[in-house]
């Protein structure tokens, strides 16, 4: 009775990292564009979990690995809002995005701040990317879209 306890207990761990992991294929495969970048902004915040986790274990290589998923992300979700082609005002989208990037640049600075010194400047580019995402995002809800 243990063993198939045992067995199930270890998938039920393992499955949420494999999810993880996957969810920038998931999002891709998305077709509604605007759904599309929900679902990388999601991905975005998995990987900077993940990129914790890894830099508490001290392995720096995948830190890095987790990094670039997490800009790889950031732009999928503003380019995919961006070719959506609609007035960021009038869609929910654009805000929940914007608020999403407030909240995965706040905690990366967080995550910065627990990093030691000379670890720092590997999330300077990430940092300053989510930043100008989060700032195109509120400009554009503010804003509105361009009239031609």
């Amino acid at each position: 009775m243990r063993i198939p306890l045992s067995i199930a207990a270890l998938v039920c761990l393992l499955l949420p990292w494999g999810v993880a992991r996957a969810d920038l294929k998931r999002a891709l495969a998305e077709p509604n564009l605007e759904r599309r970048s929900g679902l990388a902004l999601e991905n975005a915040a998995a990987a900077l979990k993940a990129a914790r986790a890894d830099y508490d274990k001290g392995d720096n290589e995948q830190v890095a690995k987790d990094v670039a998923e997490i800009l790889e992300s950031v732009d999928l979700a503003a380019a995919s809002l961006a070719g959506s082609g609609k007035n960021p005002r009038r869609s929910d989208w654009f805000k929940k995005a914007e608020i999403s990037t407030r909240d995965l640049f706040r905690r990366i600075e967080a995550f910065q701040d627990q990093m030691s010194y000379l670890d720092r400047p590997m999330l300077d580019k990430l940092k300053a990317r989510v930043e100008q995402v989060h700032d195109e995002l509120l400009q554009g809800v503010m804003e509105g879209k361009k009239k031609k």
